[in-house]
């Protein structure tokens, strides 16, 4: 669905302006569009303020997160609509269990900060979980690499991109 805030780009190449997940996106030929949003600095529920702003169901906006998953960091893509079931993100890694990383850990891990990682152009690149939700729609939305900015692009090419996993983690 769409509103009157919602506003957007297509591109194709990267720019200087790009995040390093709109520059990987481009590097690797991957069709997407950029929504950039107003963001407020007192928000502190990122996908909620994306959902609102572009006027996006919260089902098809993913949240990333860094979780902590037999010892080892993994980024876990849920809807924000969702919880991250954290039994089910262990399960799916072969782990007896896992747990939200420090939220200092998933920021340097990323080269992202809270709000606006996005599993895409992550400084390490981390074993990754898509929720097996995101074929729902045709196309999916997450974290373009910072606050106030999401991108738009298919699930499977997320999944392509990521080297991602898909499982049902949401719950």
């Amino acid at each position: 669905m769409a509103s009157s805030k919602r506003s957007s780009s297509k591109r194709s190449a990267p720019e200087s302006a790009g995040t390093p997940a709109t520059v990987a996106l481009s590097a690797a030929g991957i069709a997407y569009t950029v929504h950039p949003y107003e963001h407020q600095d007192d928000a502190t529920h990122y996908g909620d303020e994306a959902a609102e702003e572009l006027g996006v169901d919260r089902r098809q906006i993913f949240k990333t997160l860094v979780a902590d998953v037999g010892g080892r960091l993994t980024v876990a893509v849920v809807p924000v609509a969702d919880q991250l079931d954290l039994k089910a993100l262990a399960r799916a890694c072969g782990a007896k269990k896992a747990q939200l990383a420090d939220p200092r850990a998933a920021e340097r891990s990323s080269g992202y900060v809270l709000g606006g990682i996005s599993p895409i152009g992550q400084r390490t690149k981390l074993p990754t979980v898509i929720d097996s939700s995101s074929s729902d729609f045709a196309t999916i939305f997450v974290s373009a690499g910072r606050r106030g900015l999401q991108v738009e692009l298919s699930a499977a090419d997320l999944v392509a991109t990521t080297g991602a996993v898909v499982a049902p983690i949401a719950g």
